[in-house]
């Protein structure tokens, strides 16, 4: 799964505030499709915002680093 830059939390709300003027717009108007359609990817904006504020809060996990069994370990069944 891709994870969202904080750094591009900014931009993320320029594109919040882009999007509701055409959605109020597309109300005005009655454009139905384009309502769901604005409204399925102001949902996803914002379930993008919150991950990248957690990732934020959080910080990278450390996975650390894998470790090869021996060929002794290998030899003996372990």
């Amino acid at each position: 799964m891709l994870s969202i830059n904080p750094k591009m939390l900014r931009r993320l709300d320029e594109l919040e505030e882009d999007f509701l003027p055409r959605r109020e717009r597309a109300v005005a108007e009655d454009w139905r499709g384009e309502i769901d359609g604005l409204d399925l990817t102001l949902t996803f904006l914002r379930s993008r915002r919150h991950q990248a504020e957690r990732f934020e809060r959080q910080g990278p996990v450390s996975l650390g680093l894998p470790t090869i069994p021996s060929q002794m370990e290998q030899v003996s069944g372990a």
